[in-house]
């Protein structure tokens, strides 16, 4: 049976994101920058990667950098699920433009977490793990102690479903995915709380 942390293995990458997306709050390379390295080391990621097609030792290493999102499109590793399996997994930047903040996205794919024999589905009309939240808000979280950011959002395919103008620093009361939201310096975390899910996938790559 095919590893959960193979690269080669299409089926890994397949099936959506489960993802810890952050705002940075900036298009300042500088700043993105500081975040990625953050995020990189907080997950305790192994290696970094610019190809799908080949396995971690088939490949030379890329630098875990904006330049090499720029060149490859995505950012590409290995890590430890907090079950224990190895798994493939990825960040992908959003450049907002001029105008508005970036994103990072750090991504587990669905099909990866089915091969490590993790629930997020359960049979309900929703995506969810409170395992794969609690461990990506601790990875937020640890990242904000290294890199400050305006917002996160935990859970499956958030990319893009709210920002940090449009919350103004409220936490929502009910929420269909986790925030990671900073007041006054201070990280808050607002677990996802309803019993259904978003019905549209927020963001895109």
């Amino acid at each position: 049976m095919t590893s959960p942390a193979a690269f080669r293995d299409r089926t890994n990458w397949s099936g959506g994101y489960y993802e810890l997306a952050i705002e940075v709050g900036s298009c300042d390379d500088a700043e993105i920058q500081a975040v990625l390295s953050a995020l990189w080391s907080a997950a305790d990621v192994h290696g970094c990667f610019g190809l799908r097609d080949r396995e971690p030792e088939e490949q030379d290493p890329v630098p875990c950098t904006v330049g090499s999102l720029a060149e490859f499109g995505h950012l590409l590793g290995q890590v430890r699920l907090p079950t224990g399996e190895t798994v493939v997994c990825g960040c992908v930047a959003v450049r907002g433009g001029d105008e508005s903040s970036d994103w990072l996205d750090f991504y587990v794919p669905a099909g990866a977490l089915d091969r490590a024999g993790l629930a997020y589905w359960n049979g309900q009309p929703f995506f969810r793990s409170a395992v794969m939240d609690d461990w990506l808000a601790t990875i937020g979280r640890e990242t904000f102690t290294r890199a400050t950011f305006s917002l996160g959002v935990v859970g499956f395919e958030v990319s893009g479903c709210s920002n940090a103008a449009t919350l103004a620093g409220q936490m929502p009361n009910e929420r269909s995915i986790g925030y990671l939201l900073p007041v006054e310096g201070a990280l808050h975390y607002g677990a996802a709380n309803t019993s259904s899910s978003r019905s549209r996938v927020c963001g895109s790559r």
